[in-house]
């Protein structure tokens, strides 16, 4: 039995996921006994539906911050990216009269992978520390945004409403099965190909990579970009779930940034760089969906929920700083 015990403590050291998906378990556990309908609240349809709609932009944008967190930087633009791209696809589509899929798509790469170059140059290029050069970056495009939209909602252009169903309608669960997706794309790419090895190799030790001969440059523009792509879609996604365009989508009232750091954090990757998992990011997401929605669910007021988010995100810095430090002695022994 203590063996058995033993076992399974030095997997959950070991494994940071693990660790996570854990948690995750006991959330769901947790809700599900003190639901005050008498029954889980995860084990019916609307409420798993409400869990996977919170959870996956918050998965989306956290992919993006993994990768630059591996690679020593961070995006404080990205909640704004997301409330912009919208934006942009409805002036393409209906200003513009761009083709409904192609005004989507350049919406993405214009916003996402357009301001995601604009922090790398500001950052790579000119030497500025990203947080300083996306939070000036962030603050441009919330101005743009409230300008441009005159601080009003936008209706979704009609022309792609159809197409939207396979990107966020409302009631599915499809933006939930593109964040499986993308952690897939994405997990394989930091984990079976040299983009990934590379990007662990600059945040772990940036003398050394360069010496070895990777292009830094190049990384830390491609995950910015990758980083931006990956909000802007994540913005056009909620925008069709919500059926309206939002100027304050990305704003502080539900800021994507935050929570998406938040799930990094949870999910085990280093703000100081060198370390993350797409898995970690996903199940991070999971536990602040579950938190949000549960409760939300067993009637926990909306004003001291930060309370718990801050309270959730310091309790995994300390675990994880603590399960590091065991990882790096049973190395040593």
């Amino acid at each position: 039995m203590w063996r058995r015990l033993r076992t399974a403590g030095t997997f959950l050291i070991q494994r940071r996921e693990a660790t996570v998906a854990l948690v995750v378990i006991l959330l769901i556990v947790y809700f599900g006994v003190i639901s005050s309908a008498g029954r889980s609240v995860f084990f019916t349809h609307i409420d798993l539906v409400n869990v996977s709609v919170i959870a996956a932009p918050i998965m989306i944008v956290a992919y993006g911050e993994v990768l630059l967190l591996i690679c020593g930087e961070i995006d404080l633009s990205v909640g704004f990216i997301y409330a912009f791209a919208p934006y942009m696809m409805h002036y393409l589509i209906d200003y513009y009269h761009v083709p409904g899929v192609l005004g989507i798509v350049l919406a993405i790469l214009i916003v996402g992978a357009g301001v995601g170059w604009i922090n790398a140059f500001l950052t790579v290029t000119l030497g500025l520390p990203s947080f300083i050069a996306t939070l000036g970056t962030g603050f441009v495009l919330a101005g743009l945004t409230l300008t441009f939209a005159h601080g009003e909602q936008a209706s979704i252009p009609t022309s792609v409403l159809g197409f939207g169903r396979f990107l966020g309608s409302s009631n599915t669960f499809v933006q939930i099965i593109w964040a499986v997706i993308l952690l897939a794309i994405l997990h394989t790419l930091l984990r079976n190909t040299r983009w990934g090895l590379h990007t662990i190799a600059v945040g772990g030790n940036l003398l050394g990579a360069r010496e070895a001969g990777v292009n830094v440059a190049k990384i830390k523009y491609g995950n910015f970009m990758i980083t931006g792509v990956l909000g802007a879609f994540a913005g056009i996604q909620i925008s069709f779930q919500t059926g309206v365009i939002d100027t304050f989508a990305g704003g502080a009232a539900y800021q994507p940034m935050f929570y998406a750091v938040a799930a990094c954090v949870i999910g085990g990757t280093a703000m100081l760089g060198g370390t993350g998992t797409m898995i970690g990011a996903f199940l991070g997401g999971a536990v602040l969906a579950i938190l949000i929605d549960g409760f939300q669910v067993i009637g926990v007021s909306a004003f001291p929920l930060q309370i718990y988010f801050g309270g959730a995100i310091l309790i995994a810095m300390i675990a994880n700083v603590q399960l590091a430090r065991l990882r790096v002695q049973g190395r040593g022994r």
